[in-house]
């Protein structure tokens, strides 16, 4: 008996985050074999935990990170440009107030501090002002609307703040549907031949004969594949994968910062964020979410403990009700939560003092100490697609045939349409399906843009999409998700691919996960292809 070796792939990449897919993504569309692994579902830790914003992160100009800021604000409306059904421009309301303070240990508070001592840290509000105007310019804005000034007595941001605040700075940045990024690029990646494995752990790597050979265990058992290049792509995961699955020694590792979030009941009724400086010099967000809820976060801690073990502790959930409440007239309380959400950010280990004080770039480390090895740490949900051609640029002197860069503004899956079109799409998929109503309709423009209309097909009424699992969820959009957006389970779909978990019972996703789990034994009968291993 003779067993056939696996065929030698390009490019083998642990980690189904949005680096992971996103390399994945790029290398494909150069023509390269890819192959892809991801220990759980995709986007299971850091990336579906974020703030949900493309932005260029306003507070690092207090660190003289230039460089880093120009970047993601060119990326935002590159990206704005190829996924209008998942992210859209906002705007975020900056209230300011003589006690808003510098965090100390920035480069900008301790230059204030030499020059201004009698400032006290404060933050003066021609600073602030000079910090916007900086933040409209360094990324070659284009359609983004400008920072203006805006009197809180009378514009409606006003309305739900505490009195104290007379003014404040309006700015534009981006939303961002942060799993579901990591999703369609995964999607696309295996639209364009790239093999993507879920619920797969990489056991073992090792450089033989001029190449890698990697074992997995998964949903098919233990398999053995070989690539020429290993990409770590790993996240919080980074360092274990270096030391214990390839077992290389490197001075090289992560920082574990903690970001929680908490979500409210809605605390107000217009459509803008809020940017809320505290006299502690940290900052948070309060962002409209899913139409009936707000979004307040992050929080800054170093992480002790697995990654997994992530969650939104006591003392943080209440650190940021006390901080929204320090600017909302209506105090936030505890009873405003609905759900928390934590997260781990593998920074790059720079020796910074704080977890705040931490570097948001990306570092990528390349070992050509045989067969290539990228490792990839760090790095912001805004710049991926930049960091995925650094990936490239390190690596292609490998591939001579792979072809040049191409992912700018190219579209995602259901991103062919006006970055301003989600509403005429939207009320063209309503005359099409009349049954749909306006929530759902919008719900599925943002969730699939164009693909939407293929989603629903010829379906009449909405008991023609099959089975009703609540809150507009249908037997149909769970069957696409399954086929095409490697979801493997309830929880993949409910607060992942979409936030339907915010609006179905206990019940109704105990229902969705054995729906799913007979759906996936159906396919395996039928001798369909795996969610968990597909090419779409």
């Amino acid at each position: 008996m003779t067993t056939t070796e696996p065929p030698l792939a390009d490019l083998f990449i642990i980690g189904g985050g949005i680096n992971g897919c996103g390399i994945a993504r790029d290398a494909t569309g150069r023509g390269m074999s890819v192959i892809l692994a991801e220990q759980n579902d995709l986007a299971s830790a850091t990336s579906s935990a974020s703030t949900k914003l493309f932005h260029g992160g306003l507070r690092y100009l207090e660190y003289f990170e230039f460089r880093l800021v120009r970047e993601a604000l060119e990326e935002r409306e590159t990206l704005l440009t190829a996924m209008p059904h998942i992210s859209w421009p906002m705007r975020f309301v900056l209230p300011y107030h003589p006690d808003m303070r510098f965090e100390g240990d920035t480069p900008t508070g301790r230059l204030l501090a030499t020059v201004m001592p009698w400032m006290k840290g404060r933050r003066p509000a021609w600073l602030i002002r000079l910090g916007l105007f900086l933040y409209d310019t360094l990324g070659g804005r284009k359609f983004l609307p400008a920072t203006r000034t805006l009197d809180l007595s009378t514009d409606a941001a006003g309305a739900p703040l505490q009195k104290r605040f007379a003014h404040a700075y309006e700015y534009s940045d981006c939303w961002i549907e942060d799993a579901k990024l990591v999703s369609l690029n995964a999607r696309d990646a295996a639209l364009r031949g790239a093999k993507v494995m879920t619920r797969t752990r990489v056991t073992s790597a090792a450089r033989t004969n001029g190449h890698w050979t990697i074992a997995t265990s998964g949903p098919h058992g233990t398999q053995t594949h070989h690539a020429r290049a290993l990409v770590n792509a790993g996240g919080p995961w980074v360092e274990d994968i270096i030391r214990n699955v390839a077992r290389i020694n490197s001075s090289e590792g992560v920082r574990l910062v903690r970001g929680s979030h908490i979500v409210t009941k809605k605390l107000y009724d217009h459509d803008r964020c809020y940017f809320f400086q505290g006299t502690d010099g940290r900052i948070i967000f309060a962002i409209p979410y899913e139409q009936d809820f707000t979004l307040i976060g992050t929080t800054d801690k170093d992480h002790q403990g697995a990654p997994k073990d992530a969650v939104c502790t006591p003392e943080e959930r209440d650190y940021l009700l006390d901080f929204a409440s320090q600017y909302f007239a209506k105090p936030v309380t505890q009873d405003d939560v609905v759900w928390t959400y934590s997260g781990v950010r593998p920074l790059y280990n720079d020796g910074a003092k704080s977890a705040t004080a931490a570097t948001r770039d990306y570092v990528l480390s390349l070992d050509e100490n045989g067969a290539p090895l990228l490792n990839v740490f760090g790095g912001k949900i805004t710049t991926y697609r930049r960091l995925a051609e650094s990936a490239l640029e390190k690596l292609t002197p490998f591939f001579p045939q792979a072809k040049a860069p191409w992912t700018a503004r190219v579209a995602l899956p259901g991103g062919d349409f006006p970055v301003d079109g989600a509403a005429t799409l939207t009320a063209a998929l309503k005359r099409a399906h009349p049954y749909l109503s306006d929530y759902w309709a919008a719900r599925l423009i943002r969730a699939y843009g164009t693909e939407a209309a293929t989603l629903l097909g010829r379906a009449k009424s909405a008991a023609d999409l099959g089975r009703d699992f609540g809150a507009t969820l249908t037997e149909a959009e769970v069957l696409w998700l399954m086929r095409h957006e490697f979801a493997r389970a309830a929880a993949d779909i409910v607060w992942r691919r979409t936030k339907l978990g915010l609006r179905l019972t206990t019940e109704q996703i105990a229902a969705l996960d054995a729906y799913m789990l007979q759906a996936q034994g159906s396919e395996a009968k039928d001798g369909a292809t795996s969610p968990s291993e597909m090419r779409v």
